[in-house]
């Protein structure tokens, strides 16, 4: 078993703290920024950042689908941090400044990949289908953050 580790960039043209935010907001903004790789969101604690509890369905292949249940933190300013309670995966959200009214969002997931020939495939291909449904979400981000 070995770590397995999938991380996407964007610089987002909108100020640092409006695009935190919108990450952040679980009861509201975050559901419209989920592609359809997600079902089932609910927000079950808080909603707003630290203390947020969510539930949803990550369906990264046809036959792989991931119950999710994250517990949210932000260790520290302009960061979430997203621990799946049903597995070893944790996503952390960063956002920085990148220059005057943009944010530079770097999104990383980190889990505990299988061992034998299956976590060679999951090291393999993994972290290029998250990294693609990472990009989805940062693509609506940004659609959302600049109206």
């Amino acid at each position: 078993m070995g770590q397995v580790e999938a991380t996407t960039e964007r610089i987002i043209a909108a100020d640092p703290e409006e695009v935190f935010d919108a990450l952040a907001d679980y009861s509201g903004t975050r559901a419209k920024l989920l592609p359809e790789h997600f079902s089932e969101y609910e927000v079950r604690k808080g909603g707003d950042g630290e203390g947020t509890q969510v539930h949803w369905k990550l369906q990264a292949t046809s036959k792989r689908v991931r119950d999710c249940l994250l517990e949210v933190t932000e260790p520290t300013t302009g960061q979430l941090v997203e621990k799946d309670l049903n597995s070893s995966m944790v996503t952390t959200w960063t956002v920085t400044p990148a220059g005057e009214g943009k944010a530079n969002v770097v999104v990383s997931t980190v889990w505990q990949g299988a061992g034998g020939i299956g976590g060679f495939f999951e090291r393999a291909f993994a972290p290029k289908g998250l990294g693609r449904i990472y990009d989805a979400v940062l693509d609506k981000l940004a659609d959302e953050v600049k109206k």
